[in-house]
């Protein structure tokens, strides 16, 4: 999956100007981000703003990265997890398979050890699906985890398998809730960004009718179709997390975007990402749901497959266990 080559991004400080490839186009005057990535983000993406020092990042002291333990909840988190479940209920699982999914039961010597298959108690079961186009570049959403309708995107987000640079937006933030408005017209969300097209756009359902067409077979769950049923739904299914991912924590912005390997239907990728919203962290999300060729990927690159996995290229961090990422993270940019 390529990477964004070059992108621009730009924050609501002194004057820059640019015009914006935009469906609503125009020019405005702000601070300019550059986000650069390659087919391996975690190496070259960088995210710099041209009105301050470069913030220099380290690992917290004496940090040492947990060994993956599968299925485990770290004592005290166990309500966070189960708060974080209720929403497949009321989803309906949407999001936890990519589109075309189909699953076999096979021998265990039929899989060798260094490729994925889903293996549990002897049994292996080996998955697949059914992929649209790649996109060249990683498609960029502005949005915030309390959102219902940011959520409907995200779940299309992994039926499709798609990798999306994210601008958390959480209440209170001071770069990209600003940003959208200076971008669209209004402060509204989701919002996307497609760089390889130069298509812009609000409105989940427009964002989703347009992911599906062009980089899936036009095919749009039932569960996301549903008018406004869909959008209480995805309202009741933040009930277990209320007001997580809302409100922003004063943090520090990382020169380079986070790299997160996660799907919207995990409990254990979302108590993450609500951090990674509330601190205000761009990351490049490697959609994962089940049936996504990157769990073989991931396998590959880390030698076991778990999500969350976190890859931090501003300080040389990777690792596992979503307990302890979210103490490194508020670790390493709370401000």
């Amino acid at each position: 999956m390529a990477g964004i080559l070059a992108n621009t991004i730009l924050l609501p400080q002194p004057p820059i100007h640019l015009p914006v490839s935009s469906s609503r186009s125009r020019s405005t005057r702000r601070t300019l981000i550059m986000v650069k990535a390659s087919s391996e983000p975690s190496d070259s993406a960088s995210v710099s703003t041209k009105s301050s020092e470069p913030v220099v990042f380290t690992a917290p002291p004496n940090f040492k990265p947990p060994e993956p333990q599968r299925f485990a909840v770290k004592p005290g988190k166990l309500f966070d997890v189960l708060g974080a479940s209720i929403g497949l209920l009321f989803r309906f699982g949407t999001g936890v398979f990519v589109s075309g999914y189909s699953a076999s039961f096979v021998s265990e010597d039929e899989v060798p050890p260094d490729q994925y298959a889903f293996r549990l108690g002897g049994i292996t079961v080996k998955e697949s699906s059914k992929l649209g186009p790649r996109p060249e570049k990683p498609i960029e959403i502005y949005e915030f985890e309390g959102c219902p309708f940011c959520r409907k995107v995200r779940e299309m987000v992994g039926v499709l398998d798609l990798d999306i640079l994210y601008y958390p937006c959480p209440r209170g933030s001071p770069n990209f809730r600003p940003t959208v408005n200076q971008l669209g017209g209004k402060q509204q969300f989701p919002y996307m960004v497609d760089p390889n097209t130069g298509v812009s756009m609000y409105e989940s359902d427009g964002i989703i009718k347009y992911l599906s067409e062009k980089y899936g077979d036009g095919t749009v769950p039932l569960s996301l179709t549903l008018g406004p049923l869909t959008a209480i739904t995805a309202g009741f299914a933040m009930i277990g997390r209320m007001g997580k991912g809302n409100m922003y924590t004063p943090a520090k912005l990382p020169p380079k975007p986070l790299v997160f390997w996660a799907y919207e239907g995990s409990p254990f990728c979302k108590i993450v990402r609500e951090v990674l919203v509330e601190l205000e962290l761009p990351h490049i999300q490697r959609s994962c749901a089940r049936g996504s060729p990157k769990r073989h990927e991931l396998l590959q690159k880390a030698g076991h497959f778990q999500v969350p996995y976190l890859e931090d290229p501003n300080t040389g961090v990777n690792m596992f266990e979503s307990a302890e990422i979210i103490e490194y993270l508020k670790q390493t940019y709370a401000a």
